[in-house]
């Protein structure tokens, strides 16, 4: 390999943890790279979880419930857990080429709750924390966008189902429509959907999406979380505020981070970005140089508040940094190979 190969499995992924779905998708990617045969215990571990979950469906309890003040955190907590497990368990059946039973089973209980009606038709209850970039109040979209990912990617050419045609178009629909409201991260997720489930995007529309993110690059070849995850919605009297202080009141990081940079060259390479495009090549080149050598993990920060670095919340971005930009490097190997 050109590259440091010395990412590790940093915890055990709960579900509930949206690192699990990145660490999800890139440990694959990272054991071939390895040439290890096996999953390790961590991985194994996190789609047995899932799958336990997803057998259990109809008994076991969401992981946050009602607390009686009208957030619906029930309702949202199942939509955000039904997405990710049919994604997890999408991901690992693309490797053998077979849709499994477990699979088909979670696909089911996520369209079961695909919304019907209103504002959000198309898309899914999603838990809201006033936390970007997964649980703020434009999160329901980056679900969406989830979603369509893991029906992209089921094998089987799961997508051409007949049941589910209903279901792909109210969700195009959705990402549609909802698509001038986004924030420039959520439009890179949107990329990436677009060139697993066809039909989202005109190549017109990719290109935008790219030419709105180069624009962002910063001159190091990173990207920055903080000034990639704000949209139309936040501006207001406070809004100012929010591009230079974190809810805590601390300064937000203004410096390139692993998490930006790793899942916006991901989705550039996604998207057929040439290999010599210097946009691609300066990302891909901040990886290489920004890897912490001693840890394998690569550098990211929260733009909610400062995080304890050696605590489990401190490792949450930088978890997720570290998986997208395995992700990233193996892509590019494989295209070198």
């Amino acid at each position: 390999m050109a590259w440091p190969v010395a990412a590790r499995d940093h915890h055990t992924f709960c579900i509930s943890c949206h690192t699990a779905v990145p660490y999800a998708l890139s440990r694959p990617a990272l054991r071939a790279a390895l040439g290890e045969q096996t999953a390790t215990p961590d991985e194994r571990e996190l789609v047995d979880d899932v799958t336990k979950r997803v057998r259990l469906w109809n008994d076991v309890k969401p992981f946050y419930t009602d607390q009686g003040d009208g957030t619906h955190k029930s309702a949202q907590s199942r939509g955000t857990e039904a997405v990710l497990n049919a994604l997890i368990l999408a991901s690992y059946d693309s490797q053998s080429g077979k849709l499994g039973s477990d699979t088909l089973l979670a696909f089911q209980e996520m369209w079961a709750l695909q919304e019907m009606t209103g504002e959000g038709k198309g898309a899914w209850g999603w838990l809201q924390f006033n936390n970007e970039p997964w649980e703020a109040h434009d999160s329901e979209y980056y679900g969406a966008a989830v979603a369509a990912v893991a029906a992209g990617e089921a094998p089987d050419n799961y997508r051409a189902a007949p049941e589910i045609q209903n279901n792909l178009k109210l969700l195009r629909e959705y990402l549609g429509r909802e698509y001038p409201n986004q924030s420039p991260i959520n439009h890179v997720v949107l990329l990436w959907a677009s060139e697993e489930l066809p039909g989202l995007l005109t190549r017109n529309q990719q290109e935008a999406i790219i030419d709105e993110v180069v624009r962002d690059q910063r001159a190091d070849g990173g990207w920055s979380l903080a000034s990639l995850c704000w949209t139309r919605k936040d501006w207001s009297a406070m809004s100012l505020v929010k591009l230079w202080l974190r809810s805590d009141a601390t300064p937000l990081e203004p410096k390139s981070d692993g998490y930006a940079t790793g899942l916006i060259t991901f989705a550039l390479e996604k998207a057929d970005l040439p290999r010599v495009d210097a946009h691609l090549k300066q990302g891909l080149a901040w990886l290489v140089r920004n890897q912490n050598k001693t840890e394998g993990r690569w550098p990211a920060y929260s733009v909610n508040g400062r995080r304890d670095p050696s605590s489990g919340t401190g490792h949450f971005m930088s978890d997720a940094a570290t998986a997208y930009a395995v992700l990233a490097l193996t892509e590019n190997e494989r295209h070198r190979m």
